[in-house]
């Protein structure tokens, strides 16, 4: 499968992400790639900062967007479909290496399948085995050849199975807001100074925002009727995820909020809040990373969420709480995640600044840790099992 004369550089690398963060994941991925290995090819899902590297997509980032295991379901037989049709043009195109970016449960049967036909897998951000399913490790070690892994507990844990696995920090963290970081931010979004502003992140996925663009927005209105000063930024990640909050503002009859809706721009939308209000999942490491303070909350599927909570591992689902160890902000989860609730907590951070700078004090010590030289840590990793496949000439510093 593998042309070992190929000229160095000259691979093809099949490359899968499901979702806004498993873009700007890969962009980073492929762009310090690229510095080494100028003439690689990447091919498979893409979103669009990895398309701006180069990527080429065969299929929108959007059809992987799904999240919970009850609402996977319906859309089983369209995914598995997928999943095939993306292994017979991976081995048709003859890639050298296959690269899944989060998506583990779509990714990770698509490794499987690979690597069988002798492809060299590796697999981006460790799934959640620290908190849930631990009896996957094993399963992952069986689909790939590495997994790279963001946070500093997390390979003792492959390692401890056999797993090769290479710790990379994350790439945001290179990039975490300093006390300088919020003038600028309101600055370019030109932002009164002094106006109390919340950054509201309902998540990427349509499933997720048809699951909480209402809870957003009335927790919205109540915060503006106890501040009515108070701005609100939603970042999107895509034009139809902006579009279908836009519609759901005017349903709702809330076309009146001071909301500013962004396409992407998450971080800036949180280096410029005092307080953010952000769904479960990437944004809110992206949201310690900007130094703000944030009210963690989600909703899923009454059964999903059951089979979750009750196989949970430690008492968090919040990436900051987890990465800290205790409980910084706070965690509203299904029925305790209403408007009235998420605005209360929000509120109460806004009025308590001893507390948010004791929080942003957290933060930035968490930034200290992730802060590795990811992309180089990540593309030497690659080309180490492109080397081991065959596909490049062992060489210094690989």
């Amino acid at each position: 499968m593998r042309d070992a004369d190929a000229a160095p550089g000259a691979v093809t690398i099949g490359i899968v992400a499901g979702e806004a963060s498993g873009d700007a994941l890969g962009a980073a991925l492929i762009r310090a790639l690229r510095e080494r290995l100028p003439d690689a090819r990447f091919v498979g899902i893409a979103g669009p900062r990895m398309e701006a590297e180069g990527a080429q997509s065969w299929y929108a980032l959007e059809t992987l967007a799904v999240r919970g295991l009850v609402e996977v379901l319906a859309r089983l037989p369209a995914l598995l479909a997928l999943r095939r049709a993306l292994y017979r043009r991976f081995v048709a195109e003859r890639i050298h290496l296959f690269v899944g970016v989060d998506a583990p449960d779509f990714n990770l049967g698509l490794e499987r399948q690979l690597k069988r036909a002798g492809v060299r897998t590796v697999h981006f951000v460790s799934p959640s085995v620290w908190a849930w399913r631990r009896e996957r490790v094993r399963k992952i070690g069986r689909s790939v050849d590495r997994v790279l892994a963001l946070f500093p507990f997390e390979p003792p844990i492959y390692e401890a199975a056999g797993v090769p696995v290479t710790f990379v920090g994350h790439p945001l963290a290179a990039q975490a807001a300093d006390h300088a970081s919020r003038r600028a931010a309101r600055d370019q979004l030109r932002l009164p100074a002094a106006a109390p502003v919340f950054a509201l992140l309902p998540g990427s996925r349509r499933s997720e925002l048809e699951m909480h663009e209402g809870l957003i927005l009335h927790t919205a209105a109540k915060i503006h009727a106890a501040r009515p000063d108070a701005r609100f930024l939603v970042p999107l990640g895509t034009r139809p995820t902006r579009d279908r909050f836009d519609a759901a503002r005017y349903r709702l009859g809330l076309e009146a909020l001071p909301l500013t809706l962004l396409y992407g721009h998450a971080t800036d939308a949180l280096r410029a809040a005092d307080v953010g209000i952000v769904a479960s999942g990437t944004a809110t490491l992206e949201a310690a990373l900007a130094r703000c303070p944030h009210v963690i909350f989600y909703r899923l599927n009454a059964l999903t969420a059951r089979i979750v909570l009750s196989r949970l591992l430690v008492p968090w689902v919040g990436l900051p709480n987890v990465l800290a160890g205790r409980f910084v902000v706070p965690e509203l989860l299904q029925e305790d995640a209403t408007p009235e609730n998420l605005a209360q907590a929000a509120l109460n951070l806004f009025d308590d600044t001893v507390l948010r700078r004791r929080i942003e004090a957290v933060f930035a010590s968490l930034g200290q840790t992730l802060a590795v030289n990811t992309g180089t840590l990540a593309a030497r990793a690659l080309e180490g099992e492109l080397a081991a496949g065959g596909a490049l000439l062992p060489g210094p510093g690989r």
